[in-house]
């Protein structure tokens, strides 16, 4: 109890934490309410900690998980493959922040200009002021409370793939790597990667790793990452790790589980 009102003085409000999924070589650390000015009220978030953290004086990676909710989102699942890879020494230990969903139609698209789809998301286009809650008070937050080594890593799928790789293209020092998985590059009539060569060419890209992956969705979703991977095989930015993992198999639904074990190790390799 004396570490929960530390951190309700320091600014983040404590919540009960979160009953966990399963039993896990993670450690839940608990389910915390953060400030953020930016958006201008708080965001719950779900921290959970590698093996033997409370033990040990080692730093870790952190791996932000966008729609990171314990219920009706992916912070049990995504935790437990985590756990999985670590305990089978493909993974690199890492501290697991998820941050719950609010409105992700908002938070993670950018402003369209397409009829049809500000039709279809009239509350759409708020990413710009996510992106700062998560670079500009989230990572602080987590700094100060956690033995963070300095990498990071920004995981999503679907709008929030979409998110990832904007951030990717648009602010690539934002985070050392990036998984998305079947982004949502259909948005703003693709308007994300139309821009995608030009984007590329402002550099900033040395040292990140980005890995990128889409099942069979076809049409406008195929085309929007197609043109992504045709604009980083024409120019591939100086000092950029990339990975393009078509899964022609897998649906939408079900894309994310083998894109997650499949890019974090590569992501995250164990020392």
């Amino acid at each position: 109890m004396h570490r929960r009102r530390f951190l309700a003085a320091a600014g983040a409000a404590a919540v009960p934490a979160f009953v966990p999924h399963r039993a896990r070589a993670v450690t839940p650390d608990g389910t915390f309410l953060v400030d953020s000015r930016v958006l201008g009220g708080q965001r719950r978030v779900n921290v959970a900690l590698p093996p033997g953290y409370a033990d040990g004086q080692e730093r870790f990676p952190t791996l932000y998980l966008l729609d990171g909710g314990v219920v009706q989102e992916d912070f049990p699942k995504i935790t437990d493959f985590v756990s999985q890879m670590v305990a089978a020494g493909a993974l690199a230990p890492m501290i697991v922040v998820g941050i719950e969903g609010v409105d992700r139609k908002h938070d993670l698209t950018h402003p369209a200009t397409f009829a049809d789809d500000v039709k279809r998301l009239p509350q759409s286009g708020g990413s710009a002021a996510y992106r700062r809650f998560l670079v500009d008070e989230l990572r602080p937050w987590v700094k100060a409370r956690y033995r963070v080594d300095g990498r990071s890593g920004l995981i999503g799928e679907s709008l929030a793939g979409l998110f990832v790789v904007e951030t990717f293209l648009r602010e690539p020092r934002a985070f050392d790597a990036y998984l998305a998985a079947s982004p949502s590059l259909w948005w703003d009539d693709q308007s994300l990667s139309r821009q995608a060569p030009a984007l590329l060419r402002r550099g900033g890209f040395k040292g990140r790793r980005l890995y990128l992956s889409i099942g069979d969705e076809g049409t406008t979703m195929q085309a929007g990452v197609d043109r992504v991977v045709a604009a980083l095989r024409a120019a591939p930015p100086k000092g950029l790790a990339w990975r393009y993992d078509p899964m022609p198999n897998e649906h939408h639904g079900t894309i994310y589980d083998p894109s997650t074990k499949a890019g974090l190790p590569w992501l995250f390799p164990p020392h």
